[in-house]
Order: structure tokens, then C-alpha cells, then sequence
């Protein structure tokens, strides 16, 4: 029985795990130790809209509180300058491109071949650089399409708070002996002298895989063979430029000449990252084409990683989450999101379980888990493959060596077919992606398929005004900081957040 708890690991895995943990089962004895030579990747800065959700509905904990501690701004998808196109938007809508709009016989994909804008309203919000509706008394009304941006020290600084409250025991210590057993994991020694048993350890410990990898020596499944990227410089600037102001409701996605480039918006800094392969292009060489993009960029630093994860994440007595357990680059922003559902999953099955967790409950865990994680990597092999946005080494190699693996089967249907509604038939129940997803990522890169036609202009012409009235409604909207503003008014004139539920 799961009485005790170690987390190994201070960073937002390993609070939001034991958050979950002591949130959902009280009575557990949680305690996080954390130490300060294992640092914080920091490049996981985004978020999927599966996070607000796990946070705000699983969690419960209340946007207002969250929004005053933690700092985030909103983000409503990504931005891709991917392609043929001068970009497309992927918003956190399932029905983004899918939905078939009134008085038209097939899903908007269809008509977006030239145009792809405004074809909902998120989408318009982000090219508007619009986050949220106006009412008639210029206030915010809020939808639930959303996640955050986060500044790192910000988000685990309110973890760690919220740890507290819940009755998390929180040490400074750094493991120098892990104990096997027939159980998993006997016991740990920490530098301090200390020796600590549990029930239960958690391997927050990032890529290091403390406890997971080294200890349990559970076998690495690398993802070498579809992701190329084994790179990132990372850097940002603070907002000073009055073309920095407008904070934008997005995530930008630029192709570079051997991987991809990110920026993410906060209140106060722009961050950006370079992720690339490091046998198309040196670290000296990644470095100068990201300052020439970037030339505000002062400081930098370079993060290694392999693509791929551990064969089960929940062996014996160890459950790793996050880093520990595998990592794949952020290019959906799926880390955190990824984080909150494993948590969610293990921390139901152990109350259904009554905390005594069996050997079916914990293969199908693993099973789970691994199909998860195998569906994000399907589903980044498609923005590889036909990315021809630039002629370059790298991208001729994603080009004729990139392996589909599970998304083989729907981009034939799309090859095929082209995009339609019953592309769901092709897609595993489990994808997290759904057929809205892999339709915008296809259709936003502009790849043929063989019955493609245009649509008859009496369609075109319903569907642009359908493409103005999108666009009408975005305009309408408040900004980012404008949004900021008006929850912040509230709370200085004494009202209790009626902005958020």
C-alpha cells in the first residue's frame, strides 16, 4: 500500500506530480526533495490547452489565483512559418478546419487551399493579435481555447507555493546513493547524511533519470529514426522596443536552415530558441544564424537532449514523470500538458486502487503511456516531412528519411482523399492530435493530393464571407495587455474576479 511518497525533483514535474498526488489523496505522506545542481531545462515555456484544463478543472485551482502568482500570459495555438504559405495558425480548436460551415457541402479545409485565414475565430484572434471577445462594457469575455506562456522561475515559484499550502514537506538535499530492492527502490542517501524509504518514488529528476534510467536501468526507445533535432540555443530579451509591446497570443514557429525557431511571449520578455541537429550545423554556426535572426539576444545557452523515451514509465516502486521518464522537442508544446496527464492517470488509478495498485493496472498504465507518447512523435514527423519551406541539407534529409511510424496511415488518406471528415477512420482512438490537427498541419503546409480540384467560386464566395465575418468578430477583441488590464482593475477596485471563474 502507498502510504509515503519521495519526489525526486524540484522542478514543475515533479511539484505538479506531488500537487496532484497530495491534492487528490490527502492522507499520503508527499515530501519533494529538490536540489539545486539538478537545473531546470527551461526551454518548456509553452503550454497545450490539455494543461489550463488539468490545471483549472482537475486541479481546481482558480485561474484568478493563478494568474496573480504565476504571471502567464494566454496563447491560443501556434503560429507556423512552415510551408508554402507566408504562415498558418493551429489553434487549441478540435474542430478548426474539420467543421463544415453553413450552406456549404464540405469541410472548411477544402476552401482554404489559397487562403488559409480567418477560418475560425481563434485563428482570427491570433492574426488580429486578439486574445479574448469585448462585451458592451469593454470587458473581457473569456472562452476555454486557451493555454498560457510561462516564465519558468514563475510557474514552479507558485508550484512550489501551492505545495506548501497543501502540506508538501519541501528539502534541499542531493541524492548520493540509490538503494535497490525486491521492490524497486530500498532507500536513498542524500549528501546531508539523511537516508529516506518510501513507498512510492518519483523520478522528477529531468534527463539525468535518477531513479528510472540509472537505477531501475529500464531500456531507452530513442525516436532517432523520425525527430533529427538533438539541439537548442536558447535565449530572449526584455521588452523595451515599442515593437515589442503587443504581446502576442501565440506561440511563433519559424523554419531555420537545420531545425525550427521558437518565440514565446511574456508580459515583460521575449524568449526564443533555436532547435537544430547537430550533424547539419555546428553549435558556433546554430549560434550566429540565431543572433542574426535575433540580434537583441544577449546571453545564450545550449541544451542537449535525445528524442525518444524510456519503455515504461511506472516500474516496481518508480514512476518517472517528465524528463525522467522521455522527451520529445517542443515543437507542440506538449511537455507540460504531457506531465499533467500522466499525473492524472497514475494519481486516478492509485484511488481507484485504494492505493494498492496492481500489476494489470500498472501494464496498462505503461501501455498507455507509451501510445501517448508515440502519438506526439507521429505527429511531429508530419511537420518534418513536408516542410519544403527552405532547400537546405537538413531539410532534404526530413524530406526522404523521416519515418511517418503511426502517422503513415492518415497521411495516405490525405494523399489520397485530401481532407475530409472521415479522416478520424485513419486515426488511432487514443490520438491526442485528432483529425483536426493532422488536417491544419497538411493542409497549412500546402500538401498536394491527388484528387485536389477547385472549389466552385459560388462556394468561394460564401466561404470568404464567412472568412470576413471571422475576422469582423477577432477585431472586436482585446489584446493581451488590454485583458491584463481590465482583471487587474478589478482587483485593485476590491471586486472578488467575477473576470474568472
Amino acid at each position: 500500500m502507498v502510504r509515503k511518497v519521495i519526489v525526486l525533483g524540484g522542478g514543475s514535474a515533479g511539484f505538479i506530480a506531488a500537487i496532484t498526488l497530495k491534492r487528490k489523496i490527502p492522507h499520503l505522506q508527499v515530501t519533494v526533495f529538490r536540489s539545486k545542481e539538478i537545473g531546470i531545462i527551461g526551454v518548456g515555456e509553452g503550454a497545450n490547452a490539455g494543461f489550463a484544463q488539468f490545471l483549472h478543472d482537475y486541479l481546481e485551482i482558480r485561474p484568478s489565483k493563478f494568474l496573480e502568482m504565476a504571471q502567464p500570459t494566454w496563447k491560443l495555438g501556434l503560429k507556423f512559418i512552415w510551408g508554402r504559405r507566408d504562415y498558418f495558425n493551429f489553434t487549441f480548436s478540435f474542430e478548426q478546419l474539420i467543421a463544415k460551415p453553413q450552406r456549404l457541402p464540405k469541410i472548411k479545409a477544402f476552401y482554404c487551399w489559397d487562403d488559409l485565414q480567418n477560418e475560425d475565430v481563434y485563428s482570427a484572434m491570433m492574426s488580429a493579435d486578439r486574445v479574448f471577445g469585448r462585451n458592451p462594457a469593454g470587458q473581457p469575455v473569456f472562452h476555454n481555447q486557451f493555454s498560457y506562456h510561462f516564465e519558468n522561475e514563475k510557474l514552479v515559484g507558485f508550484l512550489e507555493h501551492f505545495a506548501s499550502a497543501l502540506g508538501i514537506s519541501i528539502i534541499e538535499d542531493t541524492v548520493s546513493n540509490v538503494e535497490r530492492g525486491e521492490q524497486g527502490i530500498a532507500g536513498l542517501r542524500f549528501e546531508s547524511g539523511r537516508h529516506e524509504t518510501a513507498d512510492l518514488y518519483i523520478d522528477a529528476s529531468g534527463f539525468a533519470s535518477v531513479l528510472l534510467g540509472k537505477a531501475m536501468e529500464e531500456p531507452f526507445q530513442p525516436y532517432s529514426s523520425s525527430l533529427f533535432c538533438d539541439r537548442a540555443v536558447v535565449g530572449g530579451w526584455n521588452r523595451s522596443d515599442p515593437a515589442d509591446m503587443v504581446i502576442k497570443p501565440y506561440t511563433t514557429c519559424e523554419t531555420m536552415n537545420a531545425g525550427w525557431s521558437w518565440q514565446i511571449e511574456h508580459e515583460h520578455r521575449i524568449n526564443r530558441g533555436y532547435v537544430y541537429s547537430s550533424a547539419f550545423i555546428s553549435d558556433t554556426d546554430a549560434e550566429t544564424e540565431f543572433r542574426q535572426k535575433n540580434p537583441r539576444i544577449s546571453r545564450t545557452r545550449i541544451v542537449r537532449f535525445v528524442s525518444g523515451r524510456y519503455r515504461n514509465f511506472w516500474v516496481k516502486n518508480v514512476f518517472a514523470v517528465g524528463n525522467a521518464g522521455g522527451f520529445v522537442e517542443p515543437l507542440e508544446a506538449t511537455a507540460l500538458g504531457g506531465i499533467g496527464a500522466a499525473c492524472r492517470s497514475f494519481t486516478n488509478i492509485l484511488l481507484e486502487c485504494d492505493c494498492e495498485p496492481t500489476p494489470f493496472a500498472q501494464r496498462q498504465f505503461n501501455k498507455a503511456q507509451g501510445t501517448s507518447w508515440d502519438d506526439i512523435r507521429d505527429f511531429l514527423t508530419v511537420h518534418y516531412k513536408f516542410n519544403n519551406r527552405l532547400d537546405t541539407p537538413f531539410w532534404r534529409h526530413c524530406w526522404n528519411e523521416t519515418d511517418l511510424a503511426g502517422a503513415r496511415e492518415i497521411v495516405n488518406l490525405y494523399l489520397e482523399s485530401g481532407p475530409v471528415s472521415w479522416m478520424r477512420q485513419a486515426l488511432p482512438i487514443e490520438s491526442g492530435f485528432g483529425p483536426a490537427g493532422y488536417v491544419v498541419l497538411l493542409t497549412g503546409q500546402k500538401v498536394n493530393y491527388s484528387c485536389h480540384r477547385p472549389a466552385p467560386e459560388a462556394d468561394m464566395q460564401v466561404w470568404r464571407a464567412e472568412q470576413s465575418r471571422m475576422r469582423g468578430i477577432a477585431l472586436q477583441g482585446l489584446r493581451v495587455r488590454e485583458t491584463l488590464n481590465a482583471i487587474r482593475s478589478e482587483q485593485k477596485g476590491g471586486v472578488s474576479h467575477t473576470l474568472m471563474r
